[in-house]
C-alpha cells in the first residue's frame, strides 16, 4: 500500500472539513468550535486552522472546503500540516482522500532532504485498495515523466513495461533497432535511427485471449530535439516529458491489471529519441508506413504521430473493441484548451458521453474536440498519400488527430488523447511537474464496462 495511506486502525488526528454553509452544523468538539469562532474561521476555501487540545498539544485541524465543497482542495493539506497520520472528518467529498494522498507526492530521486511523513487513514467505507491502486498508478506516471532523459531513454521505458509484465504475469515482446525494418515498422525506425539509443516497439499482452480486446498505445519519445527542424532552447527545455503518453498508458495498464478486469489488454509503446545526426530523417523524405500509406515529412518535429501511426496500424490489425492512444502530441492543444484540459477525439458518441461523465465524477477533466473531416485537406501531399505536418498552422491538434485516424480502420472504437502530462504550477493534489491525465476517468469507464 502507498506510504501516504495508513492502516484503518492507525492512531490519527482529525481534520474536520467544512463548508461555510455547513460549518454551523458540523459535528465538532465544543472546544474546537469555540476556538474556531475566536479565530474567525468560517470554512473559506483552503483555509487551515490548527486546533489545540486542553493540554496545548495539537488536537487536529479545521479545513475549509469553500462554498462548493471542492474535493481536490484537500490536496493542499499535506504541504501545510505537521508530519503525522490523519483522518478526514465531516461532510467530506469522496475524492478528498485521493486528493490528499496525491498531494503527498514528491520527486526525490535527485535531492537529499528529509521526507515529510504525512499519511491518511482512508475514510470509513472507502475502498482502501482502490485508493492505493490509483495513487500507485499516478505516482508511476509522475516519476517516469519527471525523470530526465539522461536516465530515461527508450531502454528504461522498456524496463518500466518489463517490471509491470513480471508483476502481473503479462507477456512482453520488444523489437529493437534495425529489426524494426525487418518487422515492418519503418516510421518508428526512421524517427529513432539517429539516436545512439536504439528505437524500439514495446508490446505487452495480458488477460484472457477470448476476452474483449482493449489496446493502449502510448507515445514514447524519450527526448525530442525536433530533429533537423530543431526546436528552440525554450521549446526543448521540457522535452523529457515527451514520453508522457507512454507513461500514462503504463499507468492505466497497471490499473487494469491490478483490478483484474475481464479484458484482453495490449499495451504498445513505440519508444524513440528524436535526435540529430547524419542519418536523421529529413524534411521532404517520404516513407511507406506499416499500413502501406506513404507519408511525406513536412516537419521532423511532428515525429510523435509518425511512431504512433505504425503502432496504431499494428493494433488495428486485430480489430480491438477499444483502441486508446495517449500522446503529448501538439502545442496547438495547449493553445486551444491549456495545460489542464486535454482534448479527446473519437467518432464514438456513446464512448465520448461515457468518458465525459466519468471525467466529471473523477475530477479528471478532458474535452471532446471534433474530427473535422474538411481539415484533412491541410495534410494533403503532392507526392505522397499524406503529409505529417498541416499546412498553414491552423487547427494543429485536429489535423494531428486526423493524421492518426488514417491508420485506424478496423477497431470498433478509437479514442485519441492529446495530453500535456505536466503541471506548470502546483495546485491542490497536483504538484508542479509530471502528471497523469485522463487515466482515472478511463479506469472508471473500463471498470464500468468490464468489471
Amino acid at each position: 500500500m502507498s506510504q501516504s495511506i495508513a492502516p484503518a486502525d492507525a492512531t490519527s488526528l482529525p481534520i474536520w472539513c467544512v463548508t461555510p454553509d455547513g460549518f454551523a452544523a458540523a459535528p465538532l468538539p465544543e472546544a474546537a468550535r469555540r476556538f474556531a469562532d475566536s479565530a474567525k474561521f468560517t470554512g473559506e476555501a483552503g483555509k487551515l486552522l490548527p486546533v489545540p487540545g486542553a493540554d496545548g498539544a495539537l488536537a487536529g485541524y479545521l479545513f475549509g472546503l469553500g462554498p462548493d465543497g471542492e474535493a481536490f482542495a484537500a490536496g493542499s493539506l499535506p504541504t501545510q500540516i505537521a508530519p503525522g497520520t490523519y483522518r478526514l472528518e465531516g461532510d467530506v467529498p469522496a475524492l478528498s482522500a485521493l486528493a490528499f494522498a496525491l498531494g503527498t507526492y514528491r520527486f526525490e530521486r535527485y535531492r537529499s532532504r528529509p521526507a515529510r511523513e504525512v499519511a491518511l487513514v482512508p475514510p470509513t467505507g472507502a475502498d482502501a485498495q482502490a485508493l492505493a491502486r490509483t495513487v500507485e498508478a499516478v505516482t508511476l506516471v509522475r516519476d517516469l515523466v519527471n525523470t530526465p532523459a539522461n536516465d530515461l531513454g527508450p531502454a528504461e521505458i522498456e524496463d518500466a513495461a518489463r517490471a509491470l509484465a513480471a508483476r502481473f504475469g503479462a507477456e512482453l515482446n520488444v523489437i529493437v533497432g534495425d529489426a524494426l525494418l525487418e518487422e515492418n515498422f519503418p516510421l518508428i525506425h526512421a524517427v529513432g535511427r539517429a539516436a545512439t539509443r536504439a528505437p524500439r516497439l514495446i508490446d505487452l499482452t495480458w488477460g484472457d485471449p477470448d476476452a474483449p480486446k482493449v489496446t493502449l498505445v502510448g507515445k514514447g519519445v524519450a527526448f525530442d530535439t525536433g530533429g533537423l527542424d530543431i526546436k528552440t532552447s525554450a521549446g526543448m527545455i521540457l522535452m523529457k516529458k515527451d514520453m508522457g503518453g507512454a507513461a500514462n498508458a503504463l499507468g492505466l495498464a497497471l490499473m487494469i491489471m491490478a483490478r483484474g478486469l475481464k479484458v484482453r489488454l495490449r499495451l504498445l509503446i513505440p519508444a524513440v529519441e528524436n535526435a540529430i545526426a547524419g542519418n536523421a530523417f529529413r524534411p521532404g523524405d517520404v516513407f511507406r508506413s506499416r499500413k502501406g500509406v506513404t507519408v511525406e515529412i513536412g516537419n521532423t518535429d511532428a515525429e510523435g504521430r509518425l511512431i504512433l501511426a505504425d503502432a496504431l496500424a499494428l493494433a488495428d490489425e486485430e480489430s480491438p473493441e477499444l483502441l486508446i492512444d495517449f500522446a503529448t502530441l501538439t502545442g496547438a492543444a495547449r493553445v486551444a484548451l491549456g495545460p489542464q484540459l486535454p482534448p479527446a477525439y473519437t467518432d464514438d458518441d456513446a464512448l465520448a458521453a461515457d468518458l465525459a461523465r466519468h471525467a466529471k465524477a473523477e475530477s479528471d477533466p478532458l474535452w471532446r474536440m471534433p474530427l473535422w473531416q474538411p481539415y484533412t485537406a491541410m495534410i494533403d501531399s503532392k507526392i505522397a498519400d499524406i503529409n505529417n505536418a498541416g499546412a498553414g498552422g491552423f487547427a494543429g491538434s485536429i489535423t494531428a488527430a486526423l493524421f492518426l485516424k488514417r491508420f485506424v480502420g478496423s477497431a470498433k472504437s478509437w479514442l485519441h488523447l492529446d495530453i500535456y502530462a505536466w503541471n506548470p504550477s502546483t495546485r491542490p493534489g497536483r504538484p508542479e511537474g509530471g502528471e497523469a491525465q485522463t487515466i482515472r476517468a478511463l479506469d472508471a469507464l473500463l471498470a464500468e464496462r468490464y468489471g
